[in-house]
């Protein structure tokens, strides 16, 4: 298939119009197993005047097996039309929350399907890296913490994928 350039002076209309040409290729593919690779650019005007640009793409393949399913990622400013090698990420970044508790640091992590065995923590001052696997599942977060915490004392849980983690401020003495 090939790429479509949309110009218009409403960005909306430009993706709402590159979105419906998606619907309909889409219920062509259904029928066929065939492959789509879609994108294009818009340009737009902001309220005030100025000249923005943006960019989409997509690539859909219907019509697989289970160990075919592929996914291809888009990158801003790539070039859709040579859209032929997919990848699928092997490792997900969990989503973090991160709670600033006087002198604690708590940080909670969704890692769905983990353990509190498959978590490995590495503290370096103000930089917390959470890595945890078990079989296909695979998470990595790096992640800088609103100040520097001591290696000493953290505490940890892990209960149905929700990794809870405490870490101790790192006390700055003025001597």
């Amino acid at each position: 298939m090939t790429d479509k350039k949309h110009k218009s002076v409403g960005g909306v209309e430009g993706i709402l119009r590159g979105l419906g040409d998606l619907v309909e290729k889409l219920g062509d593919l259904a029928e066929k197993g065939e492959q789509l690779k879609q994108g294009g650019e818009f340009e737009s005007k902001t309220h005030d005047g100025r000249d923005i640009k943006g960019s989409y793409g997509v690539s859909v393949k219907v019509g697989l097996t289970e160990d075919e399913q592929l996914v291809t990622p888009f990158e801003k400013g790539e070039d859709t039309s040579s859209m032929s090698e997919s990848a699928v990420k092997e490792t997900a970044e969990p989503a973090v929350d991160v709670f600033d508790e006087g002198d604690i640091i708590q940080i909670i992590a969704e890692l769905p399907g983990i353990g509190p065995n498959d978590v490995t923590l590495n503290l370096h001052g103000d930089v917390l890296t959470i890595h945890a696997e078990r079989g296909a599942k695979k998470f990595y977060k790096e992640m800088l913490l609103p100040h520097e915490c001591s290696n000493e004392g953290i505490s940890t849980q892990c209960n149905n994928g929700i990794l809870e983690v405490l870490l101790k401020k790192r006390v700055e003495s003025n001597e």
